[in-house]
């Protein structure tokens, strides 16, 4: 999810701030961002309000945010 990584850096977070904010762990940030595993439907919904786009923006299904 590299639009993941791009909002998170937008934002001026790290993968720790970014974890504490939505209750995971900073691997697991790191494990989205990269491709290795992807956030299940309440990360997907947490991560959206957060930054205030689409999940399709967020996944990467639309370009408007």
């Amino acid at each position: 999810m590299n639009r993941l990584r791009e909002l998170r850096k937008e934002r001026g977070l790290t993968l720790r701030e970014l974890g504490d904010v939505i209750n995971t762990s900073n691997q697991n940030i790191s494990n989205w961002e990269v491709g290795r595993s992807s956030p299940n439907i309440e990360y997907l919904i947490a991560l959206a309000n957060y930054f205030n786009v689409s999940i399709d923006y967020l996944v990467g299904r639309s370009d408007v945010r």
